[in-house]
């Protein structure tokens, strides 16, 4: 996948914003994952829970780096419209593990 970019031309409207406010809420939803699974890890003597919080809240932390990065690219005199791939392919990774988190929680919950 290649970046395309093209010329600002006056007001883009609100999807530059709305594109970077979703990287936020994106890295807000992982942040809230990782706490929850890092607490049920704590809880019920799981270290593979905390292990896997600590991860989510280091992809919460990446999410932030794309969406400041992101918010810039929209901002500017030239619009790059495409992410980069490695966040594309990260927030996939992120969500996948904050999913299995997630289950192997609700799973140590429901034994316990």
């Amino acid at each position: 996948m290649t970046a395309h970019a093209m010329a600002a031309t006056g007001d883009p409207g609100l999807q530059p914003e709305r594109t970077a406010l979703a990287w936020s809420r994106t890295a807000l939803a992982l942040a809230v994952n990782a706490l929850l699974s890092m607490r049920a890890g704590l809880v019920v003597g799981e270290p593979w829970l905390v292990a896997i919080g600590a991860l989510l809240f280091a992809a919460s932390g990446a999410a932030i780096a794309v969406g400041t990065v992101r918010r810039r690219e929209l901002s500017g005199v030239r619009l790059v419209i495409t992410p980069p791939r490695g966040a594309l392919i990260g927030v996939a990774a992120a969500t996948l593990l904050a999913s299995a988190g997630g289950v192997g929680a609700v799973f140590l919950e429901g034994a316990s």
